[in-house]
């Protein structure tokens, strides 16, 4: 159970399918994953992405402004990097440029 739900077997396996989808050197955000399964949004993602993200390419997802996920001890910044992923001096990603778009539903 997450916060009262539990999550749908399928939505989880829906948005870790597109996440295992993103190229590397590329990034994909908590909301178009969302939009792109179709339902929840960013939180819901993000839920999935901590409770069964672990298996996928999880530093490849981030926030809307190109922050980096910042668990697993800060190591997303570096594995984007170590992958190319054009990143600012602030270590967020330069999304115009690193963002895939997953095909919807």
């Amino acid at each position: 159970m997450t916060g009262g739900r539990v999550l749908d077997e399928a939505y989880v396996e829906a948005v870790l399918a597109l996440v295992e989808r993103v190229p590397p050197g590329r990034v994909v955000t908590y909301g178009l994953l969302a939009d792109a399964v179709g339902r929840g949004g960013p939180r819901l993602v993000g839920r999935v992405m901590a409770l069964h993200g672990g298996g996928v390419p999880w530093w490849r997802v981030v926030r809307a402004d190109g922050r980096p996920a910042d668990c697993h001890e800060g190591t997303a910044g570096r594995l984007l990097a170590a992958e190319g992923v054009p990143l600012r001096g602030s270590g967020r990603v330069d999304l115009p440029v690193a963002v895939w778009h997953p095909d919807a539903r």
